[in-house]
């Protein structure tokens, strides 16, 4: 049945990235995510596992793609001028169809900002923070029990899509300390890549064919190239505008043709809400205090809260916006993910933002107001 633990969401996190079968930690501290990198070190040792601290964040992520290419389930964590350094080889991982998974525990910025602060600053980084054109898996925690399991999801997803995963957390939930269940081996789904079954000889490591293809390991009988730059489907250097296409359509489509499948909600109260909050990380805990408070002075309010921030639920946001007279959308920014709630608004319905970039956690006071104000 688990183990009921009273513990910090960065270090849940290190227990849902070792319980999904991750053995490879490869950072550099920095605030507000160096309890992950602190508690990786005793535990990776303790299951088998390894921990490195490197000089840099461009070495950590370097050090992660050679660990997965040689099949070790890795990870890393950072904040947002880590993931900056990362974004280059972030763009490696995603053209080589790496799976890794990339912790981003917010801080409030640009550049060194409030280095001990929380923020959301980093939602449009984790989607477009490299460049080209793919597609990408990005998570966001909003308690310490969901550190535990959607990292889990995280590397399930890295394996299932050979992509790069952004679990993207906030200083808020970082640090949160609550009771958690670190869930028995039983009770929980894990996904390990799966290998291909061909002959070494006739692998096709970048085949596709209209699924993501089996990755082989290093080290074993398949040798294979794995490269940054434009390849066939043996990974051979490639600068055919069809087989580009293909490439580039396939890092996209593998991801947005599946979103039904990733993208993870939660609805509150919205059956017969007038008010729809939509919210995500630690913001989505003040959404539901001012739900329950606008519940109490009669409001009928509700709650979307988007653990799956990239690829868009589509889906389900145009339920809410299809069945409610107002949208609230509160961020630790200045309205970075509203624009995607905007973009799906057949109605016309006000769609309004609750933005707050001092260092500050959104009070539940303050969405209410903001809600008050749309339904006058």
């Amino acid at each position: 049945m688990g183990e009921y633990r009273f513990m910090q969401g960065n270090a849940a996190m290190t227990e849902g990235a070792i319980a999904a079968g991750a053995r490879f930690y490869a950072g550099y501290p920095i605030t507000p995510s160096s309890e992950v990198a602190e508690t990786s070190s005793v535990r990776l040792p303790e299951v088998g596992g390894l921990y490195i601290q490197m000089e840099d964040e461009i070495g950590s992520i370097a050090a992660l793609i050679g660990a997965s290419l040689s099949g070790k389930k890795s990870y890393t964590a950072t904040s947002g001028p880590g993931l900056s350094l990362m974004a280059e080889n972030l763009g490696v991982a995603i053209m080589a169809e790496v799976p890794c998974v990339l912790i981003d525990v917010q801080r409030s910025g640009p550049s060194t900002g409030l280095a001990t602060k929380p923020a959301q600053g980093d939602v449009m980084q984790s989607r477009w923070g490299t460049h080209g054109d793919h597609s990408i898996i990005v998570i966001s925690p909003s308690s310490v029990q969901d550190c535990f399991d959607y990292m889990i999801k995280a590397f399930n997803y890295a394996e299932i899509y050979r992509t790069p995963v952004i679990f993207l957390a906030d200083e808020i939930v970082g640090h949160l300390r609550e009771q958690c269940i670190i869930r028995s081996p039983e009770e929980i789904e894990v996904v390990d890549r799966p290998t291909p079954l061909c002959s070494p000889q006739d692998y096709k490591p970048f085949e596709h064919d209209g699924k993501t293809t089996p990755l082989a390991s290093y080290g074993s009988d398949y040798v294979f190239k794995v490269n940054g730059s434009m390849h066939d489907e043996y990974g051979n250097a490639c600068a055919v505008p069809a087989n580009a296409n293909r490439i580039i359509r396939h890092l996209s489509n593998k991801i947005e043709q599946h979103v039904d499948d990733i993208s993870i909600v939660r609805k509150y109260n919205m059956e017969d809400a007038e008010v729809a909050l939509i919210a995500y990380g630690g913001t989505a805990r003040s959404a539901l205090g001012a739900m329950q408070k606008a519940r109490e002075a009669g409001i009928k309010a509700g709650v979307l809260q988007i653990v799956t921030i990239w690829p868009v639920p589509e889906k389900e946001i145009l339920e809410v916006m299809n069945s409610v007279k107002a949208v609230v959308v509160p961020e630790m920014n200045l309205g970075q993910y509203i624009g995607e709630i905007r973009q799906r608004n057949p109605r016309n319905i006000p769609v309004v933002g609750v933005n707050r970039i001092d260092g500050q956690p959104i009070e539940p006071a303050q969405i209410l107001a903001k809600m008050k104000e749309v339904l006058e």
